[in-house]
């Protein structure tokens, strides 16, 4: 840790590794939009790409793999964004290292990374966060306390919507780097429902490739409905599609005994277009203008939590028991009957 350049505050040392598309949002929040962070080193696969971003944000060291990040001695923690795969050795040697960890969703691909991973965390007492950011997105966080203040009663149904406006790449669609649809892009709405209704008991999921036949050539899907039971009897449902070609349209309800709240928006600016027999507005484009804010104020949190040594609010076992319940989901989907979580061990 370092001293503020007013030397009023302590800064953390940050290494990061991925620099790839989110990998760079985060470089440039780590270095020039926080105040609790300092970006020191960043790494990745292809050492160039990496030496441009500490270029480009003026970062004093780029390694071209996470193992030399790790062991520079001026990087306090480290902040994980390369892909899934790579999750497992590398938060491993973090804690090794004793340097404390945030973590992008997923935490890996299989319970028995996540397990091993798990161990290693609290083997060496490392600090760890996962990435979800969606907790820390404004609308989230509010609806988050409205239920927790008992503004809608009990929740007892939960709903969440995940549109993308378009498929990703077929490299990257390949469940065998990103897990699938369920998995990669699921894991967020999955999230949600166990942080507003606890434990999910069983899942239910259909799928099919109904936009893009391409899907069927690397075994992903481009739609999927899942229907959740939770622990204490109460009901979720997840809806996901590639083809919301109108917008990103990211939404959650939660019906309670006493009213519902609504968490979401699809128009990004606020003009609303009328004209005769005709009303339009935008739509919000993609993940990184939706969540800009929320990816942000996690980062900040991280480094506040750090800093201050306050506990984790999202734990690893948040993240093992994600996947868990995605993994479930995707095995109901296959086999066409409802899994129960716990058998996915």
């Amino acid at each position: 840790m370092s001293e503020s350049p007013q030397g009023r505050r302590p800064r953390l040392n940050v290494g990061l590794i991925g620099c790839g598309r989110l990998g760079r949002v985060y470089a440039r929040d780590l270095s020039t939009r926080l105040a609790e962070t300092r970006l020191t080193a960043v790494a990745d696969a292809n050492r160039q790409l990496a030496a441009a971003i500490a270029d480009e944000f003026d970062v004093p060291a780029s390694y071209g793999s996470a193992t030399e990040l790790l062991a520079d001695p001026r990087v306090d923690a480290v902040v994980v964004v390369s892909p899934t795969h790579t999750h497992r050795d590398v938060v491993l040697s973090a804690a090794k290292y004793g340097k404390p960890t945030f973590c992008e969703k997923p935490l890996a691909l299989s319970l028995a990374e996540c397990r091993e991973m798990q161990r290693a965390v609290e083997r060496n007492a490392t600090f760890f966060q996962m990435g979800f950011m969606r907790r820390f997105d404004p609308a989230y966080a509010a609806g988050k306390a409205q239920i927790d203040e008992g503004r809608i009663g009990t929740p007892v149904v939960f709903k969440s919507t995940s549109r993308d406006p378009y498929r990703p790449s077929l490299e990257y669609a390949n469940p065998a780097s990103s897990g699938g649809i369920l998995v990669d892009m699921g894991i967020h709405d999955i999230d949600l429902a166990r942080w507003f209704m606890g434990d999910v008991k069983t899942v239910s999921a259909i799928g099919g490739v109904l936009a893009y036949p391409e899907m069927e050539t690397v075994g992903d899907l481009d739609n999927v409905i899942a229907t959740m039971v939770f622990a204490d009897g109460k009901l979720g449902v997840i809806d996901l599609t590639r083809n919301g070609f109108y917008g990103y349209d990211i939404s959650t309800e939660l019906l309670g005994t006493a009213g519902t709240i609504r968490m979401g928006y699809l128009r990004e600016t606020a003009v609303l277009t009328m004209t005769k027999n005709s009303v339009s507005h935008d739509t919000v484009p993609y993940f990184m203008e939706r969540f800009e804010k929320a990816y942000t104020l996690q980062l900040q949190n991280f480094a506040q939590n750090v800093l201050h040594e306050r506990e984790s609010p999202i734990t690893i076992t948040d993240g093992v028991e994600a996947l868990r319940v995605a993994l479930a989901a995707t095995a109901a989907c296959k086999s066409g009957q409802p899994v129960e979580v716990a058998s996915i061990t």
